[in-house]
């Protein structure tokens, strides 16, 4: 076959679209990750090269290297945690020189002294029901004084250099910007944005029965874990900031309500997914659905976009709530007609419970504020 030919062949045209498309896709995440950690990268770069001017300019010791190792460690690439990385990090530190000194100095250094105070300073952590961090800490530090650092003072040395770098980070914890306190409520509007174009996909499968629509908007509705999932990392991030800065208590509600509503958004994006399973069927079956809950859908999905923009503009998601309590209102005024039109509503009136729990009230006042089916004959 000529090479012309080859590459005219709609087959590979289509592969070598499609290796493009990742490519580019792979390329732009790639860079989106550097841009979200570019913050903690330099903030370890910092703190690493401050923990080695500490301890080599202004203490004169001699290769400080686990001083800046200490503060990367400790500083990591997420926000969590820091202050108890710190505590390990130092704790471990110390425990490792400890057994390592009081070991070598009768019986020396090889091969079977390094493994017997690895024995020792691990058993030792764990009887303390150190974490990871800490043991793996004690176990590197007996290494390294058994065979590096055999003198006491060098030893002694060794554990002050980890308390500069830990120091330092702890510092350096305390330098935060705004973004991570920022970040839980835009990922909760983003949440939000997804659930009312899920219901908009749903609310137009239901009117022209197109089956295919409704296929698509099913496997984006069972795309949606990964969200859920980010949001609850998000909030958690958000909330170890405030723990280990001072001054971003200002944001501290904001960040605190976003966490409360992370169960209750991930029940009402599983409700969602399961309404438009049942528009799926639906239109499948060739069910016609009644307007007027074709219509419910739609305005639904207009007052979840009223959350979107209070999450999304620090404002309380109760500004949602009167169109939640109004839609309510109106579900239980649609005769359902037949089987699946009336798993469909009973469908939306779940899906409203949730709603009306993210807008500010407890399960039982939102399934209070759905009054039952009433005869509309």
């Amino acid at each position: 076959m000529p090479a012309a030919a080859i590459f005219r062949d709609p087959r590979l045209e289509g592969l070598i679209e499609r290796a493009w498309s990742r490519s580019r896709l792979s390329v732009r995440t790639r860079v989106g990750r550097l841009s979200d950690k570019s913050w903690h990268v330099a903030q370890c770069a910092i703190a690493a090269g401050l923990a080695w001017w500490i301890a080599a300019d202004l203490l004169r010791h001699s290769m400080p290297f686990f001083a800046p190792i200490v503060a990367v460690i400790c500083l990591g690439m997420t926000y969590g945690q820091r202050l108890r990385r710190v505590a390990e990090v130092t704790v471990g530190v110390a425990l490792g020189v400890a057994v390592a000194e009081f070991f070598v100095g009768f019986a020396g250094s090889g091969a079977w002294q390094v493994a017997f105070v690895v024995l020792v300073s691990m058993s030792i952590a764990l009887l303390l029901d150190a974490g990871l961090l800490l043991v793996m800490q004690s176990a590197v530090q007996s290494i390294v004084v058994t065979v590096l650092v055999p003198t006491g003072s060098q030893a002694f040395g060794r554990w002050i250099d980890a308390v500069i770098g830990g120091a330092v980070a702890l510092v350096f914890a305390t330098i935060v910007p705004r973004a991570p306190l920022r970040r839980p409520r835009h990922q909760a509007a983003k949440v939000a944005r997804v659930l009312a174009s899920l219901l908009r996909g749903a609310a137009r499968s239901a009117q022209d029965g197109d089956v295919e629509r409704a296929i698509d908007v099913l496997a984006a509705a069972r795309e949606t874990d990964p969200l859920v999932r980010e949001l609850q990392a998000a909030a958690d991030e958000g909330m170890a900031v405030i723990a280990s800065t001072p001054w971003s208590r200002s944001e501290a509600s904001s960040v605190r309500t976003i966490a409360s509503i992370v169960e209750p958004l991930d029940r009402a994006i599983r409700s969602t997914r399961v309404l438009v399973r049942r528009v799926s069927i639906a239109t499948h079956h060739h069910v016609v659905i009644p307007a007027a809950m074709i219509a419910l859908v739609n305005d639904l999905a207009d007052a979840v976009d009223v959350l979107n923009r209070a999450w999304g503009e620090n404002r309380s998601a109760e500004f949602a709530r009167p169109a939640f309590v109004a839609l309510a209102e109106s579900s239980s005024l649609i005769d359902p007609g037949e089987y699946h039109s009336t798993v469909l509503l009973a469908q939306i009136r779940s899906l409203i419970v949730d709603l009306l729990e993210l807008s500010g009230l407890d399960h039982e006042d939102a399934v209070a504020a759905v009054p039952p089916l009433r005869s509309v004959g």
